[in-house]
């Protein structure tokens, strides 16, 4: 088990939050008597054995690390005072600035990860903002218990780490959709349908895995092979496959970075 101090997760009891603290738990990261969350309303999943509190002056009392994991919208209304912790904030579009001025604190982390977090298979990118020995690797370790990790060396990445891997399934998921939708229009019925596309989600996902092929060489292989699929390749790209996907990202990068204006 790593020694990294005891952990408070503000929001806890949500959903990402909630998963954070399976991660931490369920891969010896951290023992259940080292990690406080706190939630605001409904019965906390008790099943992780850790401390649960609503007060996160309490929270922060009995904690080295505090995690924030709210909605951006509801961080304002939270007054806690953090000056010799470590924070780590997994909200989107909260900037540095505004977690040292609510916090008082000068160690502070921005981390990013996403909705398979609790499957071990999250994409966590952090920025770090700390000169404090050892505070970069207390947070790659946090975040290593529910997936890959990477540092990155500006913080406006993470804004754009939001709009891409902190998706998660939603984009795969659409393409899914519109496969599926297709199918159903020529006759097949939609539970087959939903069967066949989320298949291949899956095994795409699991060769991806094993094999570590760059995404734009498996692309290559198939348009070189110049089979069927390299024919839907090639008029997806013409109908502006790529443009809709780069459009889309940069929508929900703008978004992400409105959210820390309020």
């Amino acid at each position: 088990m790593n020694r990294i101090g005891r952990i408070g997760i503000i929001g806890g009891g949500g959903w990402l939050g909630s998963a954070l603290a399976k991660a931490l738990i369920g891969g010896e990261t951290i023992a259940p008597d080292e990690l406080t969350c706190s939630y605001r309303s409904g019965t906390p999943d008790a099943a992780t054995g850790c401390h649960w509190t609503k007060n996160n002056t309490e929270l922060v009392a009995q904690s080295d690390v505090v995690i924030l994991s709210v909605r951006p919208a509801d961080w304002k209304a939270i007054k806690i005072t953090a000056t010799d912790k470590l924070v780590i904030s997994v909200m989107a579009g909260v900037t540095l600035d505004q977690i040292r001025r609510d916090t008082g604190s000068e160690r502070i982390a921005r981390a990013l990860p996403n909705a398979a977090a609790g499957l071990g298979f999250s994409y966590t990118p952090i920025y770090l903002a700390s000169d404090q020995d050892g505070d970069l690797q207390i947070a790659r370790t946090i975040f290593e218990s529910c997936g890959q990790v990477d540092i990155v060396d500006r913080e406006d990445h993470i804004d754009y780490f939001t709009a891409m891997s902190g998706s998660g399934e939603a984009f795969p998921a659409l393409l899914a959709n519109a496969m599926v939708s297709d199918a159903v229009s020529r006759g097949i019925s939609i539970a087959m349908a939903i069967r066949a596309a989320q298949q291949v989600i899956i095994g795409a996902g699991r060769l991806q895995e094993r094999y570590r092929q760059a995404p734009a060489d498996a692309v290559e292989a198939f348009v070189s092979y110049n089979g069927t699929t390299a024919a839907g390749i090639a008029t997806m790209r013409d109908k502006g496959f790529e443009t809709a996907v780069h459009a889309g990202l940069e929508a929900a990068y703008r978004k992400a970075l409105a959210l820390s204006e309020g």
